[in-house]
């Protein structure tokens, strides 16, 4: 039998988790052959005991000998004992039980997102109806958000498209920016397949007669933007690189996923001045199944 104390140092978890598996079934298997032979003794013994000997020859229950019963309850306990190893094992078994998990998980996730979703939203309405109430008719000051995920060496893509993948990260972009304006240059807003929902799209482009889909607004400069966000308190630079660049001492606050690796890029974000910008919060998060890559969730703030 394989000893879990004599593995190479070099079978990975998913390698030992197939054995420890195989162990498993080779221990089903042979209890079920254990049973199957005491059960061949066992009626052997009772038919034996009744036949030959004459036990209980006398005893019946319904007309029937009671051997005969007995063994008959005893082959029901056996064919589900049999049931158990071959059929339920392979219709419910780790696979079965992973998918469960995962379904399980994944409702649990979506309810916990819906609840952030809807505490942030109470939370932005509670802080101007303070804000209203302190002040009459005034409206709170915008605070200009720059949002973006880089690289160590500050990529942040190629080819008007993103080098990695981190669903997280895509996620917390949508909670934040929702019911908020979103500033970005051209080729940004060209990098997606259609405009974002439940935002307003703020376009910066030299082009003229620049065709958009209703509802986006286009401007030829970060000023001429500006002016378009005073009465939203939360706007958003969502890029690309010389828009970062050019908001980067306009900004009040950054909220900057910072991914632990390097890439070839040909854009990239703007360094941050540490005498300039407070670091305000940070979480890591390591890479799994979804993110392939480690990172950090950071924030900003105007020193």
């Amino acid at each position: 039998m394989f000893n879990k104390n004599k593995t190479d140092s070099h079978i990975d978890k998913a390698q030992l988790e197939l054995i420890e598996n195989a162990q498993k079934r080779i221990r089903q298997k042979k209890h079920l052959y254990s049973h199957f032979v005491v059960f061949l003794i066992g009626s052997l013994f009772f038919i034996l005991a009744n036949v030959v000997f004459g036990v209980g020859k006398d005893f019946t229950i319904f007309n029937t000998q009671w051997f005969v019963i007995a063994i008959t309850i005893w082959l029901f306990f056996l064919l589900y004992h049999t049931f158990n190893v071959f059929i339920t094992h392979r219709f419910m078994g780790k696979d079965w039980e992973k998918n469960q998990l995962e379904k399980l998980v994944a409702k649990q996730e979506n309810r916990i997102e819906k609840l952030r979703t809807k505490v942030e939203k109470d939370a932005a309405l509670k802080a101007d109806k303070e804000v209203l109430e302190n002040d009459g008719t005034s409206k709170k000051k915008s605070e200009l958000t720059i949002i973006a995920a880089a690289a160590e060496n500050n990529a942040l893509g190629k080819d008007n498209q993103l080098i990695w993948s981190l669903p997280d990260d895509m996620q917390r972009f949508k909670r934040l920016t929702q019911g908020h304006h979103i500033i970005m240059g051209r080729k940004t807003f060209e990098s997606f397949p259609k405009p974002l929902p439940n935002r307003t799209h703020i376009v910066i482009t030299n082009q003229k007669n620049y065709e958009v889909p209703d509802g986006v607004i286009v401007v030829n400069s970060l000023e001429s933007a500006l002016d378009k966000i005073k009465n939203d308190v939360q706007p958003f630079i969502i890029g690309g690189g010389e828009i970062y660049k050019q908001a980067i001492t306009l900004a009040d606050k950054i909220e900057l996923t910072r991914v632990h690796a390097t890439f070839e890029a040909d854009a990239f974000f703007p360094e941050i001045d540490a005498s300039k910008w407070k670091e305000t919060g940070r979480s890591f998060h390591k890479k799994d199944a979804k993110n392939g890559y480690d990172y950090s969730f950071i924030t900003y703030e105007k020193a």
